[in-house]
């Protein structure tokens, strides 16, 4: 028996179910790899898991140190033509004492940035408790920048606002 001559259309078809059957397969290895590669990660770390690792952490980390700065930063500013205040009692949370000891020197300079900080605010903003809390994290990171320069690390884990007072 004489094969027949394929149409024009066959002959189109046979190399497309080729292409995708060649495609098909290769998305299946690739799923399959990728499979193995997350199987062999787990399998390999599954014995050391970071909880240990954690545990040590938190068991060797210090003590919180305190430092409260008084007096309270009393700021003024202007809202709708109204005189505003804020009043705000701050205290430094750190863990080394020597670190924090050496940015006391600096004190002026912290209290100036944070004077400056708190006065640079929108009163209309800081009426919300998400306000309240930007603040509390730019202090923070006006102070851990102040640290980097002239104590060269952060000293300063969190500023914390021990009162707030808004009129």
């Amino acid at each position: 028996m004489a094969k027949q001559p394929e149409t024009p259309e066959q002959a189109l078809a046979a190399p497309k179910k080729n292409k995708i059957k060649v495609i098909v397969l290769a998305a299946v290895a690739l799923i399959a790899a990728i499979a193995l590669s997350v199987a062999a990660t787990l399998f390999f770390l599954g014995g050391s898991t970071a909880e240990p690792e954690q545990v040590q952490e938190s068991s060797s980390k210090q003590k919180a140190i305190y430092e409260v700065l008084a007096p309270a930063f009393v700021v003024n500013f202007k809202s709708e033509g109204k005189p505003r205040y804020l009043q705000v009692s701050v205290a430094l949370m750190a863990r080394n004492k020597a670190d924090l000891d050496e940015l006391k020197i600096h004190m002026p300079t912290l209290r100036n940035q944070l004077v400056m900080l708190f006065s640079s605010q929108d009163f209309e903003e800081l009426n919300t408790p998400l306000g309240v809390e930007l603040l509390k994290q730019k202090a923070t990171i006006a102070v851990q920048e102040l640290a980097l320069i002239e104590v060269g690390k952060p000293v300063v884990e969190q500023v914390l606002f021990t009162n707030v007072v808004m009129q």
